[in-house]
């Protein structure tokens, strides 16, 4: 475990685990750069037993893995994009440098943006050196209705 100043935090953790990817799902990756923690992507490669899918792959997937930094455009833009293969219970994680690091992307910034995508947020975890926001459709939001008050 790290500390606030910036060091390493879980090494040792399965960030396919983490992100609840398992054998037999999609997972398509978009935005990998030189920055990207190649041990993530082995990871979810280990766990589904194939490659991961490219940004020009076509394929229907359950996961989107989408890597982004401030600087790489309008992130409403990249989410809307990373929908486009994504199946309809499917889920995109979204990678940012972690806070206090270059390229950090704010937690506004990515509630808005996905919000305006036609998406919500579902959980958030550090995942190596970066920030994974996961993101789902609304339609997979189930929202009970109250209970009312009985009146006898």
């Amino acid at each position: 475990m790290g500390d606030a100043s910036g060091a390493k935090m879980h090494e040792d953790r399965d960030w396919a685990d983490v992100m609840n990817v398992v054998r037999g799902q999609a997972v398509q990756e978009i935005g990998w750069d030189e920055d990207c923690d190649s041990r993530i992507s082995e990871a979810l490669e280990d766990a589904i037993g194939e490659p991961l899918s490219t940004e020009e792959d076509n394929d229907i997937v359950d996961v989107v893995l989408l890597w982004w930094r401030k600087g790489d455009g309008d992130l409403v833009d990249g989410l809307v994009d990373a929908t486009r293969n994504l199946g309809e219970d499917g889920r995109i994680w979204l990678l940012t440098p972690a806070a206090g690091t270059a390229g950090t992307v704010e937690t506004g910034e990515i509630a808005e943006s996905a919000q305006l995508a036609g998406l919500v947020q579902t959980s958030a975890n550090r995942i190596g050196d970066w920030q994974g926001a996961c993101l789902v459709g609304l339609s997979l939001i189930h929202i009970s209705e109250p209970t009312r008050p009985l009146y006898i």
